[in-house]
């Protein structure tokens, strides 16, 4: 059976985000891996704004230590699992989120939630899990909504 050492969690703050940050806990705590938790602000809706990305990322962190906070607490109070961090990044998501938070973690396995986009939406955006599978050198699982 596989055993994973490092879990990047792609949290999108959508209907799936609390199942992905539960399951790689669940992982972790099996296997005695280390996880990663991540999440993109997509930049391109505020690029000609001048936002100031710093204070939109760290204000993402402190919402997304909020509501996942008993997720990270039982993680962290697990002897089992390894370190745990939470990085927020601002980009273009799907390059941003291999590029700057999956790639320099190098890890076993990728979670990642779906969306469940309409086929129209998704012809235009794409997937990003679609992405993700194509594109990790990992296995990734895709959760999906209840």
């Amino acid at each position: 059976m596989q055993r994973y050492k490092k879990i990047f969690a792609a949290l999108d703050g959508g209907s799936t985000q609390r199942a992905v940050a539960e399951h790689a806990v669940g992982i972790a705590e099996n296997d005695g891996a280390e996880i990663l938790f991540g999440h993109v602000i997509d930049s391109v809706p505020y690029e000609a704004n001048g936002v100031d990305f710093n204070a939109l990322c760290q204000a993402a962190a402190e919402r997304i230590e909020e509501e996942l906070d008993d997720v990270f607490e039982r993680a962290t109070e697990n002897e089992v699992v390894g370190e745990i961090n939470l990085q927020v990044s601002a980009g273009r998501i799907n390059e941003t989120l291999l590029e700057q938070l999956i790639e320099p973690f190098d890890p076993d396995l990728v979670i990642c939630g779906e969306r469940g986009l309409s086929n129209f939406k998704y012809a235009f955006v794409g997937s990003v899990s679609t992405y993700l599978i194509r594109n990790c050198n990992c296995d990734v699982l895709v959760m999906k909504q209840r």
